[in-house]
């Protein structure tokens, strides 16, 4: 995995993408800019984006300090999906055709509702379960002794 983006400068780059890009690409894109203090840069998009964000999803990240409340869903970039250096899909249903070069890791997140949780404490299981994992991202992307 490379530290720089695909222009050889800079912070690396990660795009996070899940289907309506009003929940978990989100939520993910929000904590690894919280958690990576400016050393990843952090995008999101949808493959179907929906028309608004998840409350529950902006409001279990305000719980630990990461304001989502000003983004929007939105499609793939074509464009920012060349510049990336790695895309995330988050879920089973997300499928991103990435350019020659670009890796791609799923993410099976963690899904309570499966085993009959709902609503905010559904939220706040995703959201440690993805934070897990972009805290393992960020130490593979950018080593804090670096």
């Amino acid at each position: 995995m490379t530290t720089t983006d695909h222009d050889g400068a800079g912070a690396p780059s990660v795009l996070f993408v899940c289907v309506r890009n009003g929940g978990k690409s989100q939520m993910a894109a929000g904590l690894m800019r919280h958690a990576a203090h400016g050393r990843i840069t952090a995008h999101s998009a949808g493959t179907d984006p929906g028309t608004k964000l998840n409350v529950l999803s902006a409001e279990s990240l305000a719980e630990v300090g990461v304001d989502i409340s000003g983004e929007s869903p939105k499609p793939i970039d074509p464009a920012l999906l060349r510049d990336v250096d790695l895309v995330v899909t988050l879920g089973r249903e997300a499928h991103v055709d990435a350019p020659d070069g670009t890796p791609v890791q799923n993410w099976d997140t963690d899904e309570p509702s499966e085993r009959g949780i709902d609503g905010i404490e559904r939220m706040r299981l995703v959201r440690d379960d993805i934070s897990a994992r972009v805290s393992t991202l960020i130490a593979e992307l950018a080593p804090a002794d670096r």
